[in-house]
């Protein structure tokens, strides 16, 4: 009965002194997170999907720092000029997921009749680079699976391919910092289904017939200027060349320099 009785008394003992904890450290940590105000961009009318963001349609407002989202835009500089990437209600808080330097589909005016964008699906999660792809960037694809052989390919002819847009299974592009380091706060739905690349006629028979009958995976080849881009796509154009001209068992082996 006495054991019963201190153990009631620990336990009392030991409930205040959380209570207190609580009272004394904790919730005023927290009230002091809440409190913080920050100055972050918000939505003052209802912008549509696609239209370019104007100094009239935002405002920069204080709010309670504690809970917000990491990629909540705090500067007015970095949304006027972009474009939504969705429709934009009044009141709406803009993350950088929604709004774009590139204005929608611009990658299309690069055709030009000697080349094609054409659009390749990402059947798991590591074949799209999980999520890191950006617009701009020179890629690399590989085949898994392909054929009744179930072989294994890293075709020349796809060695070097710029990368138009990576769009999810909603329609929308990846044209953003979508290369947060390990794509946190993405839901399944918001992670790309497609690549959309541009390429010759040559690479687009290659990329549907491994579409169709194998699995492609991307790699990320190179990120940064156009320029430096475009001596890849160099090297590549070189490749499809000697790739015409020597018999298919022969290989190449020409790098950028």
């Amino acid at each position: 009965m006495k054991r019963i009785t201190h153990n009631r008394v620990t336990l009392g003992i030991g409930s205040i002194i959380l209570a207190l904890l609580i009272c004394l450290v904790f919730a005023p940590a927290f009230n002091a997170a809440g409190a913080r105000q920050i100055s972050i961009v918000r939505v003052t009318k209802k912008v549509q999907e696609n239209t370019q963001i104007k100094k009239d349609m935002i405002q920069t407002v204080k709010v309670g720092g504690y809970n917000l989202p990491a990629n909540i835009i705090k500067d007015p500089d970095q949304v006027v000029g972009k474009y939504a990437t969705a429709t934009l209600q009044p009141g709406d808080y803009i993350l950088n997921s929604k709004v774009s330097a590139q204005a929608p589909e611009a990658y299309l005016s690069q055709l030009n009749g000697k080349r094609t964008a054409v659009s390749v699906s990402i059947k798991s999660f590591p074949d799209g680079l999980s999520g890191k792809l950006m617009p701009g960037d020179i890629i690399s694809f590989a085949v898994a699976d392909y054929g009744d052989m179930k072989q294994t390919l890293a075709p020349a002819e796809l060695r070097y391919v710029k990368l138009l847009a990576a769009t999810n299974s909603s329609g929308q592009d990846n044209s953003t910092d979508v290369a947060d380091a390990s794509a946190k706060g993405k839901k399944q739905e918001d992670m790309p289904a497609t690549l959309t690349v541009l390429v010759t006629p040559e690479q687009m028979q290659k990329l549907v017939d491994y579409d169709n009958n194998g699995k492609l995976r991307a790699g990320l080849v190179y990120r940064g200027s156009p320029e430096n881009a475009q001596k890849f796509l160099d090297v590549q154009d070189k490749l499809l060349q000697v790739e015409t001209e020597k018999p298919a068992s022969e290989g190449i082996t020409e790098d950028v320099k």
